[in-house]
């Protein structure tokens, strides 16, 4: 008795699937395996897991960490990595490096303005132009350099104002009446008062912010100052990798942190120095990216030949 074509063609079928099965998912899988094991591959293949002089398994050198005491505090005997969006939203890690929520900030250049909440200042949302200016602030307190960068005020907020006025036909403001330092809640202490960055803008005097107040009817102007766009601290030190992982800093960013490691440690610049060159990784295939260095193997490296004492 002859079978059907359609009986035909789902035997043909299912046997290409237990053929394609046993290919792909069973000698395909197998070989592979096998590759990544053999020497010079297993290391990278296993994930370029790093272990303490005990074994002990403290991380991968493909994975950011932050050096950092249970309160976000930088630990001052380690060089510390970029910052990172990477966090569970449950606080467990406060700077961020969570492997399982890779994230970014997805904030751009025109992200300037502060929203500040009405009632708790620990709401505030804080524009990327502002996060760079606290964040640099930051460092520059840690590393004793200068953290001053065009658009920020010494306050470590985004020197932005919103002027209000009469418009011309393209809608600028050609006649302040107002104008409002939107980013600075500035304090009325009799004690302690302070005052916008800026005194007045083209005759008007400039006002402070005032929670839950909204400013979008006025025109937004960055306001530069003299800060010089050369600053020590560098673009790294302040923003987040695309992943919110990369455990790699610029030279630059290593280069101002090695006087304090070095004093934390009671050893000399020089041999930190020596360490961070090993650590030092150039561009890759000789013109892709930008020469790093992988904070978390050389933090590692740091525990290792000049453990802290402190």
């Amino acid at each position: 008795m002859r079978m059907s074509t359609w009986i035909r063609q789902h035997i043909a079928a299912l046997r290409a699937l237990l053929v394609l099965t046993v290919i792909t998912g069973i000698i395909y899988p197998a070989v592979v395996l096998g590759v990544s094991q053999l020497p010079g591959l297993k290391d990278k293949a296993d994930g370029s897991l790093i272990k303490d002089k005990d074994g002990k398994l403290v991380g991968s050198s493909l994975i950011g960490q932050a050096f950092t005491d249970g309160k976000g505090n930088a630990l001052v005997q380690y060089f510390q990595t970029r910052p990172s969006n990477s966090a569970p939203t449950d606080g467990s890690i406060p700077d961020g490096y969570d492997p399982t929520n890779t994230a970014f900030g997805n904030m751009g250049p025109e992200s300037v303005v502060d929203s500040l909440d009405a009632g708790d200042p620990k709401k505030d949302k804080l524009s990327l132009l502002s996060t760079v200016c606290s964040r640099s602030q930051a460092v520059a307190a840690l590393e004793g350099v200068d953290g001053s960068r065009p658009y920020c005020t010494s306050g470590g907020v985004g020197s932005v104002l919103a002027v209000m006025g009469d418009r011309d036909s393209h809608g600028l403001v050609t006649h302040p009446t107002r104008v409002v330092s939107v980013n600075e809640v500035c304090s009325t202490d009799a004690k302690n008062p302070t005052t916008p960055f800026q005194e007045a803008y083209e005759g008007v005097k400039v006002e402070c912010a005032k929670r839950g107040e909204d400013y979008s009817a006025g025109q937004i102007v960055p306001i530069r100052g003299d800060a010089s766009a050369d600053t020590p601290v560098p673009t790294d030190a302040v923003t987040a990798s695309a992943s919110g992982l990369d455990p790699q800093i610029s030279p630059e960013y290593a280069a101002i942190q090695v006087a304090r490691v070095a004093k934390a440690r009671n050893v000399s610049a020089d041999q930190i120095k020596v360490l961070v060159d090993a650590h030092r990784s150039g561009r890759a295939l000789g013109f892709m990216g930008e020469p790093t260095v992988d904070v978390v193997e050389l933090n590692y490296d740091l525990d290792s030949k000049y453990p802290f004492k402190g």
